[in-house]
């Protein structure tokens, strides 16, 4: 009787599990779009050490301040313009066993017209900032793009599927589950500015950087339900 019991109830809880498990054809959509980009953000960084916490914080003002001038100067507005975040930090020194000072504010900037690019910069450069921690280019339409790369990845998923199933002379049906695995955004371009070696050697070169084109790019899991051939 208590074999019979077990056997009831591996039969329901078999039974419940096929009536679960998901069926129809899985598949990934990839869609991409290229565009080329119309703005850029910069992540620059002023840095100073010294012997004294004011004397490294009033040597950071004063570049920040030459910063904002500049950047007031080239018609950049300030709604583009943010401090990210403020350092002062206190370093021990321990081949001379003294103290030290370290200052830091990292500025973003986001430049809606590449037009002005190279001029700020240099610009920047001469203002004093010893950091560039990175450049990315974007487009400010940016939602549209992705709205078209969603399109093609789902296109992209119709066609694998019913590629798949017509070889098993069967039709696609309707939809069963929609994932988005993931978008990416335009990389950031990996930079080592040539104005701040030129700078540090007197040279006067402008800085140069190849934009080309960005990808965005969507990636959407699709379950399809199969139907058979009537």
């Amino acid at each position: 009787m208590k074999k019979l019991i077990f056997s009831i109830l591996m039969l329901a809880a078999a039974t419940t599990f096929a009536q679960t498990e998901p069926t129809g054809v899985l598949v990934v959509g990839e869609g991409t779009v290229m565009a080329a980009p119309d703005e850029v953000n910069l992540n620059i960084r002023v840095e100073h050490e010294g012997n004294s916490a004011e004397e490294v914080k009033n040597a950071v003002d004063k570049d920040v301040r030459n910063v904002f001038k500049f950047l007031k100067k080239s018609g950049i507005d300030d709604k583009y313009i943010r401090t990210e975040y403020l350092n002062v930090n206190k370093n021990y020194q321990y081949q001379t066993k003294t103290y030290n000072y370290v200052a830091n504010q990292a500025i973003s900037i986001k430049l809606k017209d590449l037009n002005k690019y190279e001029k700020v910069i240099s610009g920047l450069l001469a203002t004093g900032i010893n950091r560039i921690d990175g450049i990315q280019f974007g487009a400010s339409n940016i939602d549209e793009l992705k709205t078209q790369a969603r399109k093609k990845a789902m296109q992209n998923a119709k066609a694998k599927a019913e590629l798949y199933v017509n070889e098993l002379n069967s039709k696609l049906g309707s939809v069963a589950y929609i994932s988005e695995v993931g978008s990416s955004q335009p990389y950031p371009v990996a930079y080592k500015s040539m104005a701040m070696d030129s700078a540090e050697s007197g040279g006067g070169e402008s800085p140069s950087i190849a934009m080309g084109e960005m990808e965005v790019k969507v990636k959407v899991n699709v379950r399809f339900h199969i139907l058979s051939q009537s």
